[in-house]
């Protein structure tokens, strides 16, 4: 319903008229007001939660959104897109604070066309920062500053003509918008020079960026004289809070970690087996909420998909490690960063998308070390721990209980030379005698063709080494 017939139902509702055509004897209609939380940072999930709501209340054609707010900030491209969302949205929006609207808080909350406070809360801080609280360079306050004064222009201005001056006065006065940004800025009786602006609830109230206090949503709606309404209230689905929770970036990097890890010990292990579920189903967990929410695109898939298969090929199939290798890492790299960045950040200046995608590569680098760090550490430690121990065969095989000791053929091969039959990292095969064998190399990899020396024999596994001798295969 548009704003007009909204202020109709307040005025109606002030003055105790109903909004019926006169002469009919029907109970007036009641507003339908929905209203759905922000209580946690601004982030990818809070932007889904938005979303949904909207949708949800735009298909229940309701008179008013309410918005009860309670953060700290978060993520500025998320914030934007926050911001963006309710300036667009045909069905007039309002927030109750209910305690802080700081920093991307505060953005969206003077997005909303009206702002009710709890006593006692609230509202400004709103300098970029940097995930450990230090202040970013002045490039990106300067995009902060000029979203704070484009929003709170938004809302639109009074032109007075008293004789020869005219004097504009601001709904919500844009350079008060912009000082909750700016520490340099200087506004009398307001804010002094070296300072970031936050009101509390009286002070926004004072100055425009407050229309009343309330303690909850019925005190709000009756602070604004809205007397005859339903309340309804959006409820997240138990897959909207499954989706929300994969989106958080921390899980984003402990699915990271697994997908890694998983990867690495199936390429230590024979066969197929848990690591490759694991690393599969981490995947799975990684890109399906981003995809489903807009965020992963076909082609960010693709290249991860890409960089995965150009990994293995360059594993099985090409000696020693170029090209592909490193080509298929980047890919890989490349597409779980970007598949974590919102498309909307590429519309926004420069300087603001790099630093979100720099975040997001940030966040893969570390999951990814963090990973490998781990595997090794695990992969050295797992069979000799006592915790694991029943993960390995550690029974003795005595002859008195039956067991033969036979002593195999391969052990009479130690010294002798021959040719790597394939590749071997570390594993292959290897002619020795025109008799194929399997062997692992010592140390390095070893090229088909290449000249090999068997080093020692040990649990029916022949190692073997370069050998430069001219004899090789005699």
């Amino acid at each position: 319903m548009e704003r007009k017939t909204l202020y109709l139902f307040m005025l109606t509702s002030l003055l105790g008229l109903s909004a019926q055509p006169a002469g009919e004897k029907d109970a007036p209609a009641k507003m339908k007001v929905f209203t759905f939380e922000i209580l946690e940072n601004i982030a990818p999930p809070a932007w889904r939660t938005t979303q949904q709501a909207f949708e949800k209340a735009e298909s229940l054609d309701v008179d008013l959104i309410i918005i009860r707010m309670n953060t700290y900030g978060g993520m500025l491209a998320t914030a934007d897109s926050m911001r963006t969302r309710i300036l667009n949205c045909r069905i007039p929006v309002w927030v109750f604070i209910d305690n802080n609207a700081a920093s991307a808080g505060a953005l969206i909350s003077i997005a909303c066309e009206r702002i009710y406070m709890r006593p006692g809360g609230s509202i400004g801080a709103a300098t970029v920062v940097d995930q450990s609280g230090a202040v970013v360079p002045d490039k990106y306050q300067s995009f902060m500053r000029s979203m704070m004064r484009a929003t709170a222009e938004a809302h639109g201005k009074d032109t007075i003509v008293t004789g020869n001056d005219t004097i504009i006065r601001w709904h919500r006065d844009p350079k008060i918008a912009e000082a909750m940004v700016d520490p340099s800025l200087f506004i009398p009786g307001i804010v002094d020079t070296g300072k970031v602006l936050t009101f509390t609830a009286e002070e926004a109230m004072q100055h425009g960026f407050c229309e009343g206090l309330a303690k909850n949503l019925t005190e709000v709606l009756k602070e604004a004289h809205i007397e005859n309404y339903d309340l309804i209230k959006y409820e997240s689905s138990a897959l909207d809070k499954v989706i929300g929770f994969l989106l958080n970036p921390i899980v984003s990097g402990i699915l990271i970690i697994v997908l890694i890890g998983g990867i690495y010990f199936e390429l230590q292990s024979p066969g197929i087996g848990f690591p490759l579920a694991a690393a599969v189903l981490a995947a799975i967990l990684y890109f399906a909420p981003l995809y489903l929410e807009g965020l992963a695109q076909n082609w960010e898939l693709l290249l991860f998909i890409v960089g995965l298969i150009l990994i293995v090929v360059e594993i099985f199939a090409i000696p020693g490690f170029g090209v592909a290798g490193v080509t298929g890492i980047l890919l890989v790299i490349t597409g779980l960063t970007l598949a974590m960045v919102d498309n909307v950040v590429f519309d926004l200046k420069w300087n603001i998308a790099l630093a979100e995608v720099v975040k997001k590569f940030f966040i893969v680098i570390a999951s990814m070390f963090v990973s490998l760090v781990l595997s090794l550490i695990l992969g050295k430690q797992l069979f000799t721990n006592k915790a694991f121990a029943g993960l390995a065969l550690d029974r003795d095989l005595n002859t008195d209980e039956g067991f033969l000791g036979v002593e195999s053929q391969p052990r009479q091969l130690v010294g002798r030379t021959g040719v790597a039959e394939s590749v071997l990292r570390p594993s292959g095969k290897v002619r020795i005698d025109d008799e194929i064998y399997d062997a692992a190399s010592e140390y390095g990899f070893i090229n088909k063709g290449e000249k090999i020396r068997v080093l020692r024999y040990l649990q029916g596994q022949l190692y073997v080494i370069k050998d430069d001798k001219e004899d090789a295969g005699k």
